[in-house]
């Protein structure tokens, strides 16, 4: 059987649990992402997202069916949405499309990238996909600050907490999976707390030992993460204090170190 891919022509794309408008929103793909096609179903497709082999079903009218030349030229992500509040790629018709960080920018070329048939003109300067230093990936983490807590988000118009270190992670050319649980896997263990540098990334788990919340250290006592909205709390060696309950709402698990 012959494989299909597809890739996202809007800001933002539900990926849902199953094929239904009110279906659970489990993540997001953002424009440029690409997926191949593992079924079909009505308007709904159940795809795979080659950036981090996340499954779930998508309403084929926010993506566009694309040859497997073109899928193998853009399965890396060389060129994406850089960090500032407002990215315009507009098509043929002047129709604007307000992007979020992190989306990814095909077969980008004289300032158009290409999605499927269809080329936009892209009018900012993108960001390339590498690692710089460890105070730009800071930087890039503090730019999500007040965005609001979303389920299954990865945008600036919501994001959830596996969700923000998988974005900032990508911003800064470095490719981490999508749930908090399956980030803990890779990665090197750091043994203490006061052994933290920026950039280190801390898990949290429930009463079963199931990791459940991720946050990225700013140093061994502050942690960023999205909770309510991303925001910055405490950290020790039982978890986060939230200074807004006044109480301990997340219990260390691990730190992980990718850099």
């Amino acid at each position: 059987m012959e494989q299909l891919y597809a890739i996202c022509r809007v800001a933002v794309a539900p990926l849902r649990s199953s094929p239904s408008d009110k279906a659970e929103n489990t993540s997001q793909l953002l424009f440029g992402d690409q997926v191949e096609i593992i079924q079909k179903e009505d308007q709904w497709w159940y795809v795979k997202g080659t950036y981090d082999d996340y499954e779930g079903w998508v309403d084929f009218k926010q993506f566009e069916l694309i040859a497997t030349a073109q899928f193998a030229a853009d399965a890396d992500c060389r060129f994406i949405v850089p960090l500032q509040g407002l990215n315009i790629v507009t098509d043929a018709n002047g129709g604007h499309y307000y992007l979020s960080p992190g989306g990814n920018l095909p077969s980008f070329k004289d300032s158009h990238c290409l999605i499927g048939g269809t080329s936009f003109e892209v009018t900012f300067t993108p960001a390339r996909f590498v690692f710089t230093d460890l105070e730009m990936l800071i930087a890039s983490a503090r730019f999500f600050l007040n965005t609001p807590y979303l389920w299954g988000g990865r945008s600036l118009f919501g994001i959830d907490c596996s969700g923000f270190v998988q974005i900032v992670f990508k911003l800064n050319g470095i490719k981490l999976r999508r749930d908090a649980w399956q980030q803990a896997e890779e990665g090197l263990i750091v043994d203490f707390l006061q052994e933290v540098q920026p950039g280190d990334v801390a898990f949290f788990d429930n009463d079963e030992g199931k990791i459940v919340h991720v946050g990225i250290m700013l140093n061994s006592s502050e942690i960023l993460h999205a909770s309510g909205k991303v925001k910055i709390d405490p950290i020790d060696g039982q978890g986060i204090y939230s200074n807004e309950l006044h109480r301990y709402t997340h219990k260390l698990r691990i730190i992980k170190r990718y850099v």
